[in-house]
């Protein structure tokens, strides 16, 4: 009796151990799991939250929000005052508190990855709590009253709730840019308004919207369509025409003519007619833009340090160029492509194949900004496809700022193929996290469009020239580009950090043969838009550092293709985590036989 208790206790304990190993084993197995499910719960509630608060941000990034548990949200513009700008810092510190909780190892490679974006991402725009007065929405070129028009023009009727959207955001107008007109108003009584000379310039700008019939036009255009692929009856065409004309009259003319009035009234505000380093916190503020839109965590000596010393490179390089060959500058004409912008990407798209990973060929227009719209319009900008149709794929020409085939064929590689057309839809077609798709750094996609724009050199073909001379001017061409560039980003600093005034910046330019008038033109494209030049140029070289790095370590095995994957498999993100992540790359490629 005494041995049967005691096997049976033996038995007991054994069955407790082997549960107890098994518990451990499971929980080993599915705490990993439960760890990522929370964490992309995570991530998936920042997207939704985001995306529900500004309505044309909604509709960019998602074409069935629905299908993301969106359905009901409020129209909006978004919000430009202290109370917003309040609780979207509450916000942030809140994600960062709950961000600290998950556990980073447990997390897949692609949420550690998505941790890492996230984590340098709230550390950052915290940051930049203070500098509320010292944004400017407002710019002439790229602030909102200029880009609204396309992106309410572009705006696309998938079903009836769009363009029933679409209607609630233009009655948003009126209170919208009242709400900016008041924003300006503040930064006037303290004493950060824009210069006089900009405000010429909005007032300008302003004018342009009120004197076309762009939104009107744009509007006739899709409504016809669906009329005509039966879609709207003509009763339904008729009164939506009908009540976009009267929102036109009632909503959009009064909002842009009362913004007008109101920033005029404005005029004489002006404490500074320098750049950014001529405010208080101004420098500070523009540092904070290098680290938050371009990506760059370096000091602003070293940055500067940087541009020099490519200006300097490529300024020695046109130099020797053109000695070993003068004739090379009367050949820079002869470029051969002569051809339509949409012939000029097919020819694009088929010359990259060999040095880019594989992409079945979105579809996409190519279209062409108002003439009356031209003065105030980029040279030509991509419209970025919702993630989940990919589709529509839009690239916009200013035709006014094109002024030769070899710079339209390099501005088409720079917005459609191999850039950011073909960058997009091919970050997309990895299937990202939908938070992924929404967080962007201008460095990185400004700094790969150059990037494909710099490359595409590599596709030109010259008329009646040697292979030897071909292949100069395709160098000269990358150089002369890369000089204007690194110029142009060096004056940003200057005047936004090192407080030049335009006749500093001038003497500066003239030793490069930049006369006055094209100074005063940059002079005052650096004080509105501040940074701007500077994504274009460190995202390039980052990335050319990143490729030389890489061609270095792998040697012999290095293939170009490989890099271009890496990247874009990456996609879009800040420089310290794009270093991280090809790094990480090349070391599965050196052990790759």
């Amino acid at each position: 009796m005494k041995n049967f208790l005691h096997n049976k206790y033996r038995i007991l304990i054994f069955i407790f151990c082997f549960f107890l190993v098994f518990s451990i084993i499971f929980l080993k197995k599915i705490e990993p799991t439960l760890e990522n499910k929370q964490f992309e719960h995570f991530t998936d509630s920042i997207f939704t939250s985001e995306l529900s608060s500004n309505t044309l941000n909604l509709h960019y990034t998602l074409a069935h929000p629905e299908k993301f548990g969106i359905k009901d949200y409020k129209i909006s513009l978004g919000s430009m005052n202290e109370k917003a700008h309040s609780n979207s810092f509450s916000k942030l510190k809140s994600n960062q508190k709950r961000l600290k909780n998950f556990h980073y190892q447990k997390l897949s490679k692609e949420n550690q990855l998505t941790y890492d974006i996230l984590s340098l991402e709230f550390s950052t725009q915290l940051s930049g709590e203070n500098f509320f007065w010292l944004q400017e929405p407002l710019s002439p070129h790229l602030g909102i009253s200029s880009q609204l028009p396309i992106l309410l023009a572009e705006y696309t009727f998938r079903t009836g709730n769009d363009i029933k959207d679409y209607f609630s955001l233009l009655s948003c107008l009126p209170d919208y840019y009242n709400e900016l007109a008041e924003f300006e108003s503040q930064k006037a009584k303290r004493g950060l308004f824009m210069s006089d000379a900009s405000l010429e310039r909005l007032l300008a700008q302003c004018q342009t919207m009120l004197s076309s019939d762009y939104l009107a036009s744009a509007f006739k255009d899709k409504i016809n369509s669906l009329q005509n692929a039966d879609t709207l009856t003509k009763k339904q065409a008729d009164s939506y025409l009908s009540l976009h004309e009267k929102l036109i009259h009632t909503c959009v003319i009064p909002s842009y003519q009362s913004l007008s009035e109101k920033l005029s009234a404005l005029k004489g505000s002006e404490k500074n007619d320098r750049g950014l380093a001529g405010f208080p916190d101004g420098t500070a503020y523009y540092h904070y833009l290098i680290q938050s839109q371009v990506g760059d965590f370096r000091s602003t000596n070293e940055i500067e340090e940087r541009l020099f010393t490519q200006l300097a490179l490529d300024y020695r390089q046109m130099q020797t160029l053109l000695s070993q060959n003068p004739s090379l500058a009367q050949n820079l004409s002869v470029f051969s492509l002569s051809a339509t912008p949409e012939e000029m990407l097919s020819y694009l798209n088929k010359a990259m194949q060999t040095d880019f990973p594989d992409l079945d060929s979105p579809k996409y227009e190519v279209k062409y900004v108002p003439t009356s719209m031209e003065e105030f319009s980029s040279p030509a900008f991509y419209l970025t496809p919702p993630a989940d149709t990919l589709s529509p794929n839009t690239i916009y020409i200013n035709q006014s700022s094109q002024v030769n085939p070899a710079e339209l064929f390099t501005t088409l590689a720079h917005e459609g193929y191999p850039g950011h057309l073909y960058q997009t839809n091919y970050f997309l077609s990895t299937n990202p996290s939908p938070l992924r798709t929404f967080l962007h750094c201008d460095g990185y996609d400004e700094g790969w469009g150059t990037y494909a724009q710099l490359y595409s050199y590599n596709f030109t073909e010259f008329k009646d020239v040697d292979e030897k001379t071909q292949a100069q001017l395709r160098q000269l061409y990358r150089d002369n580009d890369l000089l204007s560039l690194s110029l142009s980003s060096l004056s940003d600093l200057y005047v936004n950090y090192k407080n030049y005034d335009e006749n500093a910046l001038a003497d500066y330019l003239k030793t490069y043969g930049i006369d006055k008038s094209a100074t005063k033109q940059l002079y005052q494209y650096v004080i509105e838009n501040p940074v701007t030049y500077l994504s274009y140029s460190i995202g390039y070289y980052e990335l050319n550092k990143l490729e030389k790095e890489m061609a270095a370590s792998l040697g012999k095995s290095f293939k170009i293709s490989d890099f271009h994957e890496a990247v874009l498999n990456v996609g879009s993100c800040n420089f310290a985590i794009l270093s991280q992540e090809i790094e990480k790359e090349t070391e599965i490629l050196s052990k790759v036989p």
